[in-house]
């Protein structure tokens, strides 16, 4: 099964990523995991990616798109994946396509985390207090969230059209938001 965890930044796609990663052997590519691993990293990459991070602007496709289909196999290899973070805009999800179809897979659902602007806010101000981490600054976090806006929240209609997008209330309690998740896996035939 490949499916892709959907919303904003800090909707809570990471958490409950971990748990279906846990409870169904899937991998999780999520491209922000793999961009902070990039730059720890210190490569000529990393140092690039940080820049365009720090701004909060996004890496480009080309860059996503090949270091999403080089852990391809490791998902084929398991229960399937779980993308998080990707794709961000229509380019991303036609290559996405293309990357499963020439495996013989697809995306088998969507999960759009439905949360409001301010919670977000809030969320990543408590965050970065906690955590420090450079992408959840609440001033980059706000170009983040204008950027998800603009260019990824009209995938929308790109995967309502192909019939396989579920929204989830991300609002609720990790626990509420997970059995939401869990319902909307039991429909799914494969």
């Amino acid at each position: 099964m490949n499916l892709i965890l959907f919303g904003p930044p800090a909707a809570g796609k990471g958490t409950q990523a971990k748990r279906l990663v846990e409870s169904r052997n899937m991998v999780q590519l999520s491209t922000g995991d793999m961009l902070r691993a990039a730059i720890a990293s210190g490569s000529a990459l990393g140092q690039r990616v940080a820049g365009v991070i720090q701004r909060g602007d996004l890496v480009t496709d080309e860059i996503v798109i090949a270091l999403i289909e080089e852990r391809l196999p490791e998902a084929d290899a398991s229960g399937g994946a779980i993308f998080d973070g990707f794709p961000r805009n229509i380019a991303q999800a036609k290559a996405l396509d293309a990357m499963l179809a020439a495996r013989g897979g697809q995306i088998d659902l969507v999960l759009r985390l439905k949360v409001d602007d301010p919670a977000l806010m809030a969320r990543v101000a408590g965050r970065f207090a906690e955590s420090g981490r450079p992408d959840d600054n609440p001033e980059s976090f706000k170009v983040r969230l204008e950027a998800y806006n603009a260019q990824t929240a009209p995938l929308l209609p790109y995967y309502r059209e192909a019939g396989c997008l579920v929204e989830v209330d991300g609002m609720g309690s990790i626990e509420a938001v997970a059995a939401e998740i869990d319902r909307a896996l039991a429909g799914i035939s494969i």
